[in-house]
């Protein structure tokens, strides 16, 4: 007994001019920046936030990337407990830095003092960071 294949042709949807010309272009290049943040908690106990007021900050133009999404740290005026002296680790991701960023800032900019920054964070080509938290 022979099995006859058939050839099932492959069709490509047709896409719209006008649905291309609706597509924002800077869409389809964006990235994020990922800086994994690292703490020493030197105490017993600590409460640890993040601020939405966060960003990173081209030395060169001033540009700042946004905070989109924080991972394992809580948002202003939530807090996370981090137990005593233990390594405490959280990620904080960013909208696109420019692309000729060279060095930029991690910059907590809040009304208080204590805020997150990190200084002089040489750029690479995969915009992922570790950074130690003082």
């Amino acid at each position: 007994m022979s099995t006859i294949i058939k050839e099932i042709p492959i069709v490509k949807p047709e896409i719209g001019t006008e649905v291309l010309t609706s597509i924002d272009p800077n869409s389809l290049t964006d990235s994020y920046v990922y800086v994994h943040c690292h703490y020493q908690n030197e105490f017993d106990e600590m409460f640890i936030r993040v601020w939405r007021t966060t960003f990173l900050i081209d030395r060169t133009s001033d540009s700042r990337a946004q905070l989109v999404h924080a991972e394992n740290i809580s948002y202003a005026p939530q807090w996370t407990f981090i137990p005593g002296k233990q390594l405490y680790t959280f990620l904080l991701i960013f909208s696109a830095l420019p692309k000729n960023c060279k060095t930029f800032d991690l910059v907590e900019d809040i009304p208080q003092a204590g805020g997150f920054h990190v200084s002089g964070i040489g750029r690479n080509e995969q915009d992922v960071y570790h950074v130690t938290i003082e």
